[in-house]
């Protein structure tokens, strides 16, 4: 990697001034301040007590003339470097189908945590964020060398799953449940309407709250058959619809782990810190974890009933994890909204399971919300992840509709620029913002979008077949005396995947793909790439560049590759 290099010089050439280490190198985003430029003076300045311009020249000096770089310059304390075109072009020879890939990580072993949708309740839009974000996660992570294994935690006990059993019973009662022509779409809707029953009840009526909070128990302790025989039979309605999401979204999960699976370790873990005081007594008899002891909140661990919360499950599931797999790091994918529920948890977790909270790290993503507003479960307002993907899909049936394309290409384009669309449309931000979700700018064929970024490599492609028809063959040999920003931003993909590892933000890949195609469309548009002239096997070889880091940046992002569209 170019950047790499430069670091590596810099490194050499400060050691005989100071060493320092916390210096970054990055790309201007002010093409004339050159490809790459470095704020090591200005920090080395601060710390040698002179002037950063003064510094930055005796490190200008120290590099020296080379080959690598056409020329080097100082301004205002950072040093700009400009790149030789011969080393942007024997860069460009490297770009293969594992361009990008790296050994930042190698070998080291990750699970990541995500999408994690409760059972008896519908697939709402906050599991898309979740499993676009982990899905983005785990393929950069694996791309720079990691072992990656995928978990998905799905809630199968508690207070909101006796909820939904609860109303499932008052409307078997009243013949209102489920029958034998129902689809699997019905069956999953009449369970989250269940739920909200229950929800609604437990809210409103003592009496319900206390039935919902004694069936509770029943169903933890698998105590009552034919309340087990009610909810087996949800649990698999809910698993099996999950399913086809989940292979529809690209996700292929190595773990499935239940609430049920975890609670009984997870209770015996703080039942053994309370005996160490880590843990206490609080009102009721259920046991608590006094976050105020380090700036942060109470919470109950064991409820006054005796059984594990979500809090003591999460002890329970890193354990568990860990002895699946025996991670270096676990990342848990999830909503903001819980952000403060894992500080406490997390610190509680370095108490009595140090080593594990050690290699655990969560990361909280915003909200996905549309323009009517946020949405509730509890209260029907549900946006579930299954109609997102089905009203993008019509807008870009509508799109596509008089274009010369087979049924079946028809198909396979909508499903694929809906689901690229969507994951886009999360992964093109930071992951702590909300996100209020435009659907005519989603399935824009033009700027910002993920069916733009999936047309480029579609026009590239066509470019590519007419040069074929054409027996042009792709060589770098005769390359032009000045070479184009494409050139140049194509050998930066490296980096740019590395930044996303480091940092837990997908958006950097997406953000780099956007700018990648709009320079290639740029280029297309100046350039006639498949001609007669002697410069066509050099634009040939650039437009098989260009495909080849859009096909590994869009599968980063789980997105789908299209050769027409």
């Amino acid at each position: 990697m170019l950047k790499a290099k430069i670091i590596n010089l810099i490194k050499e050439v400060v050691k005989d001034f100071n060493e320092v280490s916390d210096f970054s190198v990055e790309v201007p985003s002010d093409k004339r301040n050159g490809d790459y430029s470095t704020n090591v003076a200005l920090i080395l300045a601060k710390k040698l007590g002179k002037n950063p311009s003064e510094v930055a020249n005796s490190i200008k000096e120290k590099i020296g003339k080379q080959d690598f770089f056409e020329k080097i310059e100082v301004a205002n304390g950072f040093i700009n470097f400009f790149v030789s075109d011969k080393v942007f072009i024997e860069n460009l020879k490297n770009i293969d189908e594992d361009f990008g890939k790296g050994n930042e990580l190698k070998s080291k072993k990750i699970i990541i945590d995500y999408t994690d949708p409760n059972i008896l309740k519908e697939f709402h839009i906050g599991h898309l964020m979740s499993n676009a974000i982990g899905e983005s996660l785990s393929r950069i992570f694996e791309f720079q060398g990691a072992k990656v294994k995928r978990a998905c935690y799905q809630s199968d006990v508690g207070i909101s799953i006796a909820k939904a059993v609860w109303g499932a019973i008052q409307m078997e009662k009243n013949s209102h449940f489920i029958r034998k022509n129902d689809t699997l779409t019905d069956m999953v809707h009449i369970w989250g309407t269940a739920y909200r029953f229950g929800s609604e009840a437990y809210e409103s009526s003592d009496i319900s709250k206390k039935e919902i909070t004694e069936l509770n128990k029943k169903i933890f302790e698998k105590s009552d058959k034919n309340i087990n025989k009610l909810y087996n039979e949800g649990k698999k309605v809910s698993l099996k619809y999950f399913n086809e999401i989940y292979k529809k979204l690209g996700t292929e999960f190595d773990y499935f782990i239940f609430e049920s699976q975890v609670a009984d370790l997870g209770k015996k873990i703080v039942e053994k810190g309370l005996k160490d005081g880590i843990f206490e007594k609080g009102e009721n008899g259920a046991i608590i974890f006094k976050g105020e002891k380090y700036g942060l909140h109470t919470r109950v661990f064991i409820n006054s009933d005796g059984l594990p919360t979500y809090e003591a499950k999460d002890l329970g599931l890193a354990k568990i994890k860990y002895e699946k797999y025996a991670y270096d790091k676990s990342v848990i994918v999830t909503g903001n909204e819980v952000n403060d529920y894992f500080k406490v948890m997390l610190c509680a977790m370095d108490k009595v399971l140090p080593k594990l909270a050690e290699k655990t790290k969560h990361i909280g993503h915003g909200m996905l919300r549309l323009p009517e507003g946020k949405m509730s479960s509890r209260t029907g307002k549900v946006i579930t992840g299954e109609s997102l993907i089905e009203k993008v899909e019509e807008l870009v049936r509508e799109k596509i509709k008089d274009r010369e394309l087979s049924e079946k290409e028809k198909k396979e384009i909508i499903e694929d620029v809906a689901i690229g669309a969507i994951k886009y449309s999360i992964l093109k931000q930071t992951i702590g913002h909300d996100i209020i979700f435009n659907f005519e700018h989603s399935i824009s064929f033009e700027g910002d979008s993920g069916p733009y970024l999936q047309y480029s490599y579609a026009r590239a492609k066509s470019v590519l077949r007419k040069a074929k028809e054409q027996g042009l063959k792709a060589s770098f040999k005769n390359a032009p005396e000045k070479i184009t920003q494409l050139e140049k931003i194509m050998c930066y993909f490296p980096d740019i995947v590395v930044q996303a590892g480091k940092s837990y933000e997908p958006h950097y890949v997406s953000l780099y793909l956007t700018e990648l195609a709009a320079t290639f469309n740029t280029y297309y548009a100046e350039n006639k790439i498949v001609d007669e002239k002697e410069t066509s096997p050099y634009r040939v070889a650039l437009t098989i560049a260009f495909t080849r880091i859009m096909e590994n940046g869009l599968w980063l992002l789980g997105m789908k590759t299209l050769n027409r569209m």
